[in-house]
């Protein structure tokens, strides 16, 4: 059942008793899809328990009114298929120089994703968010060199996949429950949280009342901006902090601290974390406040490439030798935790005891 097409079907009716109508069949689509849900590409049933299969594929209304999305959207994900679908078929068909997996990621977060200076005239993009991108390459096209990269800022992630600019977006994008009604995401591939990153010399404590009439940057259409604008109107963030107009990328923030044009920067701490690192005059203030994880954002209909990449997902962590734990030490140790369990995600079989 296409909930978009009943209700434009409806549209002309009025009145209560077609609201109560629309409700009530809503209510049953919801009720039977764990019984009704179709098998995927490589014929595993896409339904069953665990896994909350379908929600973000087909998300017509605001996931956040659900309650289990908003507690829990890092959990709605499709599950591992190495199956070639529709998606992915087109991708291997692309001939020649073009012949390529298309990924938006970012080009200035240190460590995550950005141009090595010392890596000659070409600028070779390097970090834990790339090592990523060449892995599933390598699972998809056999090549792991078979990528073109396009840079985009923070608030162009969600618009380059609606509008099909790239297959996926892998740029510490963060899985919440109002995008998942916008893009599909993978399941997580890094843990982390909200913190406040500021001078040393600053007053600022952390998440708390020291943000009282500090001018606090954060990227357009970043998590960060849309929880501090939020726990202000809820009256968990003091109402004397100033949250400044919003900038097109998240190293923006960084720069304008810099340049003392704001007094605090809240962002992912394993982000704030890589910008301590490259400026030691900065560092992190407080903990994290937030538990957010990172995905790998698609298409809401590449279901078949979703699956895909957390089948690839899967093995990553499982690898041993160039995996997931391998890139870790090599990007964030330094700048994080040498330990890494407070970063890794809960593993597919923890997705399915506790989804």
């Amino acid at each position: 059942m296409n909930v978009r097409r009943l209700r434009a079907g409806l549209r002309g009716w009025g009145g209560v008793a077609a609201m109560a109508v629309v409700c009530v069949l809503a209510l049953a689509f919801v009720l039977l899809l764990p019984l009704t849900q179709s098998k995927g590409a490589d014929g595993t049933a896409t339904g069953g328990p665990g896994v909350a299969h379908g929600s973000q594929a087909r998300a017509e209304d605001d996931p956040c009114q659900d309650p289990q999305i908003k507690k829990a959207p890092e959990k709605q994900t499709l599950s591992p298929s190495g199956a070639d679908g529709d998606t992915i078929k087109k991708i291997k068909a692309r001939v020649g120089d073009e012949r390529k997996l298309i990924v938006g990621v970012d080009q200035n977060s240190y460590r995550w994703g950005y141009r090595n200076p010392n890596a000659g005239t070409s600028g070779t993009l390097e970090g834990f968010d790339i090592d990523l991108v060449h892995r599933i390459a390598e699972e998809i096209l056999g090549d792991p060199n078979a990528v073109l990269f396009k840079a985009i800022p923070t608030n162009q992630r969600i618009p380059a996949l609606q509008e099909g600019r790239v297959d996926m977006v892998v740029r510490t994008m963060t899985i919440n429950c109002a995008r998942l009604g916008q893009v599909a995401f993978s399941a997580p591939y890094f843990k982390t949280g909200q913190q406040v990153l500021a001078p040393k010399s600053s007053s600022i404590k952390g998440y708390d009342d020291t943000l009282a009439g500090k001018r606090i940057c954060t990227a357009e259409g970043s998590t960060a901006n849309t929880t501090l604008t939020d726990d202000q109107k809820a009256g968990r963030l003091t109402a004397k902090a100033k949250i400044v107009k919003p900038v097109p990328n998240q190293l923006d923030c960084l720069v304008r601290l810099q340049l003392g044009e704001v007094d605090a920067v809240v962002t992912d701490g394993a982000l704030a974390a890589s910008q301590a690192a490259q400026d030691p005059t900065v560092k992190l203030m407080g903990d994290p406040f937030t538990t957010e994880y990172y995905g790998v954002a698609m298409n809401l209909k590449a279901d078949d490439l979703v699956r895909r990449v957390n089948q690839i997902l899967a093995d990553y962590r499982k690898d041993t030798a160039d995996g997931w734990q391998t890139s870790y030490d090599k990007w964030l140790s330094a700048t994080l935790d040498k330990d890494s369990a407070k970063s890794k995600p809960p593993t597919p079989a923890e997705y399915l005891r506790t989804s």
